[in-house]
């Protein structure tokens, strides 16, 4: 692979898991993409989230990297799009604080896009779930499949999980949607591939591997219906 790639991670309160999730995407660029470049973005974190990330690449080499850090808790949405606004890859990609993909997932993102097969590819759990490692707890892996049933019956979308928190940007056609974007919590997902689906993008949901990892700042039920809400919103709005 021979492209310049960009990974973001949003964090907000990661101290505990930072670290480790920060060395291995190092290690995996550094290896990889040498030309490649590392971005967090610390979301108003009030533990030492940027401190550290700061002191880990500090030790990254020559590899590119940087820290974007508010004082304001913004919201997850707007941390990825502020991450990706500010990366200067061909490609970006951003995952989860807690790598519950493996950053070593990134080729099947990666690949489709590089070879002209689509614009977005995003990982997912639900077309291959012999790849789920450690499993949610069952109510909330009932909650999710009710929640992307209810996510394409409100947009159209045909895919069976957007909410994973691995996904990969062709940026020279999706930077315009990133920055027509608004929906700053949870549902920001849906919203980017909404609108990529909308503008007539091509985009490709790909199996991945994922474990869950105790810790989510999702609350079940508070931010389930937020994200429906946002949801319902954004067909609306949208239209």
């Amino acid at each position: 692979m021979s492209a310049s790639l960009s990974v973001v991670i949003p964090a907000y309160n990661e101290a505990a898991r930072l670290g480790n999730t920060l060395r291995a995407v190092v290690d995996y660029l550094r290896q990889n993409f040498p030309d490649g470049e590392l971005i967090v973005v610390d979301d108003g974190s009030s533990d030492q989230t940027e401190e550290l990330a700061r002191q880990v690449l500090q030790d990254s080499g020559d590899l590119r990297s940087s820290v974007i850090s508010y004082k304001s808790n913004l919201g997850k949405g707007r941390a990825v799009r502020l991450g990706l606004l500010a990366a200067r890859g061909e490609v970006t990609l951003f995952s989860d604080a807690d790598l519950s993909t493996p950053i070593t997932e990134a080729p099947k993102l990666i690949e489709p896009i590089l070879s002209g097969e689509c614009d977005v590819a995003f990982g997912s759990r639900a077309l291959n779930r012999e790849l789920i490692g450690v499993h949610q707890s069952w109510r909330r892996e009932q909650g999710g499949r009710i929640f992307n049933v209810a996510v394409r019956l409100a947009t159209g979308l045909p895919f069976w999980d957007t909410q994973c928190g691995f996904k990969a940007f062709r940026m020279s056609v999706c930077r315009p949607l990133v920055e027509a974007a608004t929906v700053d919590r949870f549902g920001f997902d849906v919203e980017l591939l909404y609108l990529a689906f909308r503008a007539g993008l091509k985009l490709k949901e790909v199996p991945v591997r994922w474990d869950h990892n105790e810790g989510s700042k999702v609350s079940f039920l508070r931010d389930s219906r937020r994200m429906l809400n946002e949801v319902i919103a954004l067909r609306r709005d949208r239209a």
